[in-house]
């Protein structure tokens, strides 16, 4: 840091208020292009990790980073899989402690983590045609608070960007929740017959 200059400061006034966007800044809504609203990773560095780093140095790199997942990448930097917060502080560690009997600090990110085949990711050109409610609407569907999104350039698919439904509800400023899962039979049966 000895090449740069420390900025100078002043003293805050009593009277200071706070800025207001201007009308040309606009708010996103639900009919707002898809891509407002995603994470791109030809503009922002990916949050990444080993799949054999432990699941507790994933949970630390998340709260440093300030997001609540991580893409897991192999050694030769394909996508192996991705690992959320929800994987970390759910049910699947404890499973793991009394099946294999282990310490929760010998828990990996490979064995929490969604494998990339079972992920699903949506295509960059129909994000591109999307509004954030399309975006939204699929999240919802399918429960999950994360999507991917990928480009095919040259014949290789690569991981374009990254949506986030607590990232969306903030930049829409209205809360958004994933459905509640059916808690028993009667919900299950219910929620059939009215599909």
């Amino acid at each position: 840091m000895d090449h740069y200059s420390a900025l100078s400061t002043h003293p805050l006034p009593s009277t200071a208020r706070i800025c207001a966007p201007g009308p040309s800044a606009t708010q996103e809504t639900l009919d707002s292009p898809a891509d407002r609203v995603m994470t791109d990773l030809t503009e922002v560095t990916a949050v990444v990790i080993e799949p054999q780093a432990s699941m507790e140095a994933a949970h630390e790199m998340m709260l440093h980073r300030g997001v609540r997942m991580l893409l897991a990448l192999d050694g030769d930097g394909t996508l192996a899989g991705l690992i959320t917060a929800s994987d970390v502080l759910g049910e699947k560690p404890l499973h793991l402690v009394r099946e294999r009997r282990i310490r929760h600090s010998e828990i990996l990110v490979s064995d929490v983590m969604t494998p990339v085949g079972r992920l699903d990711a949506f295509d960059w050109k129909a994000v591109r045609a999307a509004r954030v409610g399309d975006i939204v609407a699929r999240l919802q569907l399918a429960k999950r608070q994360h999507a991917l999104v990928t480009q095919t350039l040259d014949g290789q698919v690569l991981v374009r960007g990254i949506f986030s439904l607590s990232q969306i509800a903030r930049q829409l400023g209205i809360p958004l929740q994933l459905p509640e899962a059916a808690s028993s039979f009667a919900e299950i049966e219910a929620a059939l017959a009215t599909s």
